[in-house]
This record gives C-alpha cells, sequence and structure tokens, in this order.
C-alpha cells in the first residue's frame, strides 16, 4: 500500500477550455447589432449616397471593433513546439504534448495540449492566463499554479516571466504592454471624435483625427517591439526550443493603422483638390455644403442700395429763402 493509495493529492482535474475569448464575442456581438441597425435602415436612403453611407459605416464599425478589441486579445506574440516531456513533479511519466505560448497586453497564456490528448490515463488539455495588469498580481498568479499543481511545462514556461527570474521578461513586457494599452485607448478616443467630426460635417478635422488614430496605433507597436526585441532566456524542452513570433493581434492592428492612415491622407488630399468629390462620398449637398463652410466665413453686411447712396447735394447759398406771412 503506497501513500495517498499511489495517486497525487495536490493536483486538481483539468480545467476546462472556452471555445473563445468571452470579451471578444460581446465586443463583437455589439458592433454586429450595430452594422445590423444600419443595413436595416439603408433602404431608406436616397441616391449614389447609399452606397458611400454603408461604406463609411462599415470602415468605422471596424476600427473601432479592431481598435477595443486588440486591448484584450492573448496572441500579440505567439509560438507552439512539440516536445516530449515531463508530465508532472515527482512523477517519471513522459508525454508527448504540444507546447504553446501567447503575449498579450495584460498577461501570458501557456497552453499544454497532448499529442494525442488522451495519456496516462487522463485529458491533457490546459489553458492556464497568468496576468501582470495593474490590478493582477503575476508571482500570486504562479503561486497559485504552483499549489493547484500544474503541470511541470507550463509551469517551467510561466517562471520565465516571474519577477524573481534572472530573465528580466516580466518588466520588459509589463511596461511596454502598458504603454502600448494606453495609446491604443486614445486611439479608440480619437477614432470616436473622428466619426463626431464625419457626422457633423467637418471633414478636415475628421482627417486630421484618423491620422491621429493611425499614428497612436502604430506607437503601440512601437512599444510592443521594444520588449520583442530584447534579449529573452530560451525556453527549452529537451533539444526542441520555444520561440516566439508577432501573433494575429500585431498585424491586425498593424494592418488597421495602415487603413486608417490612408483614409485620413484621402480625406485631407480630396478636400484641397476635389472637395465636390469628397461631398460625393459623404453624401452632402451643395446647401449643406455651403451650410458648414458658412461658419468660417465672416458676415458682412449688405452693401447698400445705389438709392440708398445717391443723396442729393445741394449747395447752401443756392438754397431757397421762405419768407413768411403774418395772418
Amino acid at each position: 500500500m503506497t501513500l495517498w493509495n499511489g495517486s497525487f493529492p495536490f493536483y486538481a482535474g483539468t480545467n476546462a477550455c472556452f471555445p473563445f475569448n468571452t470579451t471578444s464575442a460581446v465586443i463583437a456581438s455589439v458592433f454586429l447589432s450595430a452594422l445590423a441597425t444600419s443595413i436595416i435602415i439603408l433602404p431608406g436612403i436616397r441616391g449614389k449616397g447609399r452606397l458611400f453611407w454603408l461604406l463609411r459605416v462599415m470602415m468605422g464599425l471596424f476600427i473601432g471593433a479592431v481598435v477595443l478589441t486588440i486591448q484584450f486579445t492573448r496572441d500579440w506574440e505567439s509560438g507552439w513546439v512539440t516536445a516530449n516531456t515531463s508530465y508532472k513533479s515527482f512523477s517519471s511519466a513522459v508525454v508527448k504534448a504540444d507546447i504553446g505560448l501567447h503575449i498579450g497586453l495584460a498577461g501570458v497564456n501557456v497552453t499544454l495540449v497532448g499529442n494525442p490528448v488522451n495519456q496516462v490515463n487522463e485529458t491533457i488539455d490546459y489553458n492556464e492566463h497568468f496576468a501582470w495588469s495593474f490590478d493582477a498580481d503575476y508571482d500570486h498568479s504562479y503561486s497559485e499554479g504552483l499549489e493547484k499543481g500544474l503541470p511541470s511545462p507550463i509551469l517551467y514556461v510561466a517562471e520565465k516571466f516571474t519577477t524573481e527570474s534572472p530573465c528580466n521578461m516580466h518588466r520588459q513586457y509589463r511596461i511596454s504592454g502598458h504603454y502600448a494599452s494606453i495609446t491604443l485607448w486614445m486611439a479608440l478616443c480619437t477614432w470616436l471624435i473622428s466619426i463626431l467630426l464625419f457626422s457633423m460635417p467637418i471633414l478636415l478635422y475628421g482627417g486630421y483625427m484618423l491620422l491621429l488614430t493611425a499614428a497612436l496605433m502604430l506607437f503601440s507597436l512601437l512599444f510592443f517591439i521594444t520588449a520583442r526585441n530584447t534579449p529573452k532566456c530560451p525556453i527549452q524542452f529537451g533539444p526542441a526550443f520555444l520561440k516566439t513570433d508577432y501573433g494575429g493581434s500585431f498585424w491586425l492592428t498593424l494592418a488597421t493603422g495602415l487603413l486608417c492612415l490612408l483614409l485620413g491622407l484621402g480625406v485631407i488630399i480630396l478636400n484641397s483638390v476635389r472637395p465636390q468629390k469628397l461631398k460625393l462620398v459623404f453624401n452632402l449637398d451643395e446647401g449643406k455644403g455651403e451650410k458648414a463652410e458658412g461658419w468660417d466665413k465672416p458676415h458682412l453686411p449688405d452693401e447698400s442700395s445705389s438709392s440708398e447712396q445717391d443723396v442729393l447735394m445741394v449747395p447752401l447759398n443756392e438754397l431757397c429763402e421762405v419768407t413768411t406771412t403774418q395772418l
């Protein structure tokens, strides 16, 4: 008879993995609802401006959804490796598994998927998140993982990002992630301002706000790149190394930032070269355009009529003397 009947009591059951990120699902639902509402009211728009209006709505919702969603995604940097590794501490069991590392702005995700999934009489399918945001303590999350008895590969990868690790990757990624997150929140604000300016319509300044949105998104990428290009500790499982590269969120942010840059430049160039074409894109008739331009023109008094200017000037010596007789 062995201690604990041959089982290891510190290890809990496998955590169930939700099939998608709930935060991203909520954001996508909100923006898709707004798009569906816009499509419903589309038949009420007359003329050629219907297509341009739909394109503007789709572009605006897409940019806003991307800027908001990438704040919570966890694949700014990711990598996978397939290796034969020990499964748990105090055990000689060796499993073949796919180990993944996914780095976001607020923490890291470490995944462990067996190849095949069912090995050593267990289902090997783990996805653990370790946060380093302002209201989270990464070391505390790592300590909780130790207490729960997470598999050794997950703890080994997570240990590389602790504050006490000699790799010093925690400080680099945490600071760069915070600055990137702040610039993305600022980009969301400038995007909202651009939407308001285009709806007023003040097209030129709306284009400037789109350029500012693009600049902020590109700056967020630069902040993240500073951590990506710093020296790292190798993450090795036997002869196999876990190497990471830029993930989907990084490339999506880059593409959206370039899209904002092109749209902003297009609005500014059309406003200076072909203002009538720009008014056609934004479905502005001549009356609205003149009314909007009227804010920038000083209101001058109307010129006086010719009848008011033509005043009969008679010399004083030529005035007729008028005599009165007393009755």
